[in-house]
């Protein structure tokens, strides 16, 4: 496999973790920066829960539970039993162990320490030898406003109603108080290819790309910045973001996913299942985008940086939008 240089990866969920990992089984652990969504992050109970950082930081050290895609592998269920017993709402499940991760995040968030010097040390302990950043340190909330509920917080919306509710719109409550770290600023100054995982879009990616600063940043990286579909034939794999798609009144397919992310992309990847989706200014790569084990995962993400190594033509940062 040739290799292009340091690849920054921006993902969230199950999805955009298992490119993660298929990035990090073919790239030299220096070489692979992750960005993950922060504004799935909610208290529960007290305890400061972060689920996609926690979704890629278990994938990336290999202790995923291979069936949910989420959650700690053999992790067991002691502490939700006591708790339903006691009368508490076991409507979010965390395992026992999962349960160490948001009670140590808490008390050394409640010490003063940054939200990425946290994740940095949880990943550490957990042996993650790829650099693992939060989108930003300041809390950030993606909120679900629905036809017929009003407006949700979204692990409420996603989790406890199970996204069954339409959706009108969604805002990021806590935005204007965000800011680009500079350990997020200093991969993407040092990216030889930044890559969109398959991610839901408004749930995860465009979250990061709202954080003030970084979408600007992006425009201007002399890295290429591709993306990969989440969906495929009209259909997520896992997920609400065709249903997303029908709800705001877009044609649920490849196409409106590179649309929304406008003109920070240089490449798409999108799935060979589908036809070529018809978009103007970008490179397009058709692979098998189905990551069913371990061994695809890192089949994608090997097709892609070879993709990208056959490119022959200087990038410089001006994008047509698709």
């Amino acid at each position: 496999m040739a290799l292009v240089g340091p690849v920054v990866c921006l993902a969230g969920g199950v999805g955009g973790s298992r490119l993660a990992h298929g990035l990090a089984q073919v790239l030299p652990p220096g070489q692979l920066t992750v960005v993950v969504n922060t504004a799935d992050d909610f208290r529960h109970y007290g305890l400061q829960v972060c689920p996609d950082l926690d979704t890629v930081m278990y994938n990336l050290a290999g202790l995923a539970d291979p069936q949910r895609g989420w959650g700690l592998r053999d992790d067991s269920g002691n502490m939700l039993e006591a708790l339903q017993r006691l009368g508490g709402d076991g409507w979010f499940q965390l395992g026992d162990k999962d349960l160490a991760t948001q009670v140590l995040r808490t008390h050394w968030l409640a010490r003063g320490m940054r939200l990425t010097e946290v994740t940095a040390r949880l990943a550490a302990a957990l042996g993650v030898k790829q650099a693992l950043l939060p989108m930003c340190d300041e809390p950030v909330a993606t909120m679900v406003q629905t036809r017929e509920e009003g407006e949700l917080d979204f692990q409420t919306w996603f989790v406890r109603r199970r996204w069954r509710p339409a959706v009108r719109s969604l805002c990021l409550a806590g935005l204007g108080r965000a800011r680009m770290t500079a350990e997020v600023s200093d991969a993407l100054a040092g990216a030889a290819l930044v890559l969109l995982a398959p991610s839901n879009p408004w749930l995860s990616i465009l979250p990061i790309l709202a954080v003030p600063g970084l979408r600007e940043a992006l425009r201007q990286a002399s890295a290429p910045v591709a993306a990969v579909t989440p969906v495929i034939r009209g259909a997520a794999l896992k997920g609400p973001a065709a249903r997303l798609m029908a709800d705001f009144g877009l044609a649920p397919g490849a196409g409106t996913v590179a649309r929304l992310y406008g003109d920070i992309l240089d490449a798409f990847v999108y799935d060979e299942r589908d036809a070529v989706p018809p978009l103007t200014g970008l490179r397009l790569l058709g692979v098998d985008t189905v990551m069913v084990n371990e061994d695809a995962r890192a089949r994608l993400a090997r097709d892609i940086l070879d993709w990208i190594a056959t490119w022959r033509t200087p990038h410089v940062p001006e994008r047509e939008k698709p």
